[in-house]
């Protein structure tokens, strides 16, 4: 079972969203390649839309701003006090890109924030209400990873240091830079050095992995959807990876999973 009801901890990436230009395109690229269900909140530029997986919240669409930055997956990570650790944000050299909402939908509640660390990479603050963040991980159609890869480790490690009680795992070789993010003892998410020789467009950012049953076989169908081949599927020590770029230019990883899907909820 990958399903969870209760609130996230400090740290934990609780949710992911992605901000579209247009959500009905959203729905047929990310519903067919995920295998996902909507449902839909709020009307005109306020509208949100909810993934599901089986019934379950699996991540969401939001509206994209005229003249705001480009499309991307947005990790939101846990907090028990969403003031305190924006504070701890900005004390440590970070930004505020959107300032803490309070939103409120059908009853169903979260408080939301948008910052930018000090290396450049956009994330998100989420603080329980009766949305909890998502409802399923780690199977296919859902969220098994998150991590920021960034041109400047030792400065990442000492902001989210002290934004979070991490713990940071060594996962580095020859030629790279990896460490895990670890909160009492279990692994959260990682913090990857991107290679010097990388081009200088590519930007430091937070990178969402989604889990299917079949690296290859969801890369042929995202690029029927549309989709592009940012980085082509190649094994690794933790399942056969791929990263995609989606219909509105955002990337995106996929990573396979032996994980069994959760059986739907039933109404």
């Amino acid at each position: 079972m990958s399903t969870r009801e209760a609130r996230w901890p400090e740290g934990v990436p609780a949710w992911v969203d992605l901000r579209v230009p247009d959500r009905q395109a959203a729905r047929r690229f990310y519903g067919k390649l995920f295998g996902w269900d909507f449902e839909e909140a709020g009307r005109g530029a306020a509208y949100y839309t909810t993934c599901l997986r089986g019934g379950r919240r699996a991540a969401a669409f939001s509206t994209l701003p005229p003249g705001s930055a480009p499309a991307q997956w947005t990790t939101y990570l846990a907090t028990d006090d969403i003031d305190a650790a924006v504070e701890r944000c900005v004390a440590h050299g970070g930004q505020v890109v959107e300032e803490v909402a309070h939103l409120d939908e059908r009853g169903v509640e979260r408080v939301m924030a948008i910052l930018a660390d000090p290396t450049g990479a956009v994330f998100g603050l989420w603080q329980s209400g009766g949305h909890t963040g998502a409802d399923v991980v780690n199977e296919p159609g859902t969220v098994v990873w998150n991590e920021i890869m960034t041109r400047d480790v030792p400065a990442a490690r000492e902001f989210y240091g002290q934004l979070f009680d991490y713990v940071f795992g060594d996962m580095s070789g020859p030629g790279f830079t990896y460490n895990t993010l670890e909160i009492s003892g279990h692994i959260a998410g990682g913090m990857g050095g991107i290679p010097a020789d990388t081009a200088q467009d590519v930007p430091t950012s937070w990178t969402t992995y989604f889990a299917v049953a079949d690296t290859d076989a969801s890369v042929d169908l995202a690029t029927r959807l549309g989709g592009e081949v940012a980085s082509p599927a190649a094994d690794s020590a933790y399942g056969r990876m791929a990263v995609i770029r989606g219909p509105f230019g955002e990337t995106f990883a996929l990573m396979s999973t032996e994980e069994e899907p959760t059986p739907p909820l039933t109404r």
